[in-house]
């Protein structure tokens, strides 16, 4: 048996023709739509980059405890249990984040960065754009090269057995960089300042430079779907799909001028952002072609893989294995939670969608719990560590203690700004009626059940006690 994850990060699902989207070059996502079974359903957990890979390792929420940071001595690893279970574990990715943004790949003291609209503005963003001058050929940039160390892995070993193979990839996430072939498909006319990397924040821009930026991100895409198409291609020509697991997905998507916005986490966690794509071929399942409804999220993935390779699924893993769902369509959970350390708890049951906003006055009452004080550069500093205190543990972290810590990275460095996130205040969509979010809704009913069930999910994650007081939950924690 033999698995492989294609993971992109950014990946729109409304911009994708499975999912009912035709203006866009994406044939081999189509392809792939035939090959596997397509959840219509599937939400992420904790966002955005790295709190979502923690919870592919771990099958567990990540957000309620802790901002971006690494995996924890206490956390159970899938790719750490297939290998102590005699499973090769192999990961090919240019996701900058597993290293560090802005990579120092050349040395350039002396470099003009070129006009552009957006774009990061400190040295990340400078040395980006230094990097981009070495990647003119398309076989030099990262995306080609990540797919082809991925492919070469698959070259080699595709007649042996017990692997996994991660094939991560940091595109389509901003910036939008592709070579021109790409872009001819999305021809705009435009011919002002350069804009492929939008910062996150409300629209300014005009609507030209909107629908430009729009065309760039559909050019990235296309050129993931040429890639995504080499491995289809590879599982075609070695007949791989009588042995072996194929999973395609994505951390969250981004916001491309949706209710006025650019970007993510400076936000509510709408439907283009936390409603993502999700693609699956499991043998023993054997369905291709078809879709599932069920609700599903990205904790459920790390069951999935290790269910698949016959393993025990660890106790702390709140995710379920997939394969009731994609035999019958089981349904597995009448709830998603989802969010991001500091701004709004969100739940769903796949109509509804009940984004909890913090108290005014309580929306800084928040603390990291962790034993590695790690985070997005900035995020933990000086006056964090000054208010460190000890803290006995929660159920999932085994006996050992952790660092309680004021702040850091959900309110410092990319949350809300603590007003901005009061202005948006708490909100309730029905999908059914509503389906771009465009009209929140008053519905006290449906309100309550969204909170009881918010308030049961959290203390499953054995939540801290000042998360039900930040929301304003404290009453419907105390029903329990």
């Amino acid at each position: 048996m033999k698995a492989i994850m294609v993971m992109f990060d950014s990946l729109n699902r409304h911009m994708l023709p499975p999912y009912g989207y035709k203006d866009i070059v994406a044939p081999n996502f189509q392809r792939l739509a035939k090959k596997t079974i397509t959840f219509d359903h599937c939400y992420a957990g904790s966002l955005p980059c790295m709190p979502a890979r923690r919870e592919l390792h771990t099958g567990r929420y990540n957000f309620l405890h802790r901002s971006w940071g690494p995996l924890e001595p206490y956390d159970d690893s899938m790719p750490e249990i297939l290998k102590r279970n005699g499973i090769y574990t192999h990961l090919t990715t240019d996701h900058w984040h597993y290293w560090e943004e802005g990579d120092c790949w050349k040395g350039r003291l002396k470099w003009e960065v070129p006009p552009h609209i957006g774009g990061r503005k400190d040295a990340c963003g400078r040395q980006e754009y230094i990097n981009r001058y070495y990647m003119k050929a398309e076989e030099n940039q990262s995306i080609a090269v990540n797919f082809a160390n991925g492919l070469e892995f698959i070259e080699n070993n595709h007649g042996e057995t017990h692997w996994f193979l991660q094939l991560e990839n940091f595109d389509p996430h901003e910036p939008f960089f592709t070579p021109q072939k790409y872009k001819e498909y999305y021809k705009d006319n435009y011919n002002g300042v350069m804009f492929d990397w939008p910062g996150y924040h409300e629209i300014t821009e005009t609507q030209e430079q909107v629908e430009h930026c729009i065309n760039e991100y559909k050019a990235l895409v296309t050129m993931c779907d040429y890639y995504l198409g080499k491995v289809l291609d590879l599982m075609d020509q070695y007949d791989m799909w009588d042995d072996t697991l194929l999973i395609v997905n994505t951390d969250h998507g981004f916001l491309l001028g949706e209710h006025n916005w650019w970007g993510k986490v400076m936000m509510p966690y709408f439907n283009e952002i936390a409603h993502t794509p999700l693609f699956i071929w499991d043998p023993r399942a054997k369905a291709a072609g078809e879709r599932r409804q069920a609700l599903v999220q990205t904790i459920d993935l790390a069951p999935t893989i290790l269910d698949f390779f016959g393993l025990e699924i660890p106790e702390n893993m709140q995710g379920k294995a997939l394969l009731k769902v994609m035999k019958d369509d089981s349904k597995i959970r009448d709830y998603a939670l989802f969010g991001q350390h500091g701004v709004h708890v969100n739940i769903t049951d796949g109509r509804y969608v009940y984004m909890r906003a913090p108290v005014k006055g309580k929306e800084n009452e928040l603390f990291n719990y962790v034993i590695m004080p790690n985070s997005y550069p900035g995020g933990i500093g000086v006056e964090e560590m000054n208010s460190v205190e000890a803290f006995a543990g929660f159920n999932f972290t085994k006996g050992m203690p952790v660092w309680k810590m004021k702040g850091g990275y959900g309110i410092k460095t990319m949350g809300f700004p603590p007003k901005k996130l009061l202005e948006f205040g708490t909100l309730l969509y029905d999908l059914e009626e509503d389906p771009m979010q465009e009209h929140p809704i008053k519905d006290e009913e449906v309100e309550k059940r969204m909170k009881i069930n918010m308030v049961q999910l959290m203390m499953e994650n054995d939540a801290p006690e000042e998360q039900y007081i930040r929301i304003g939950l404290e009453l419907e924690r105390s029903l329990f």
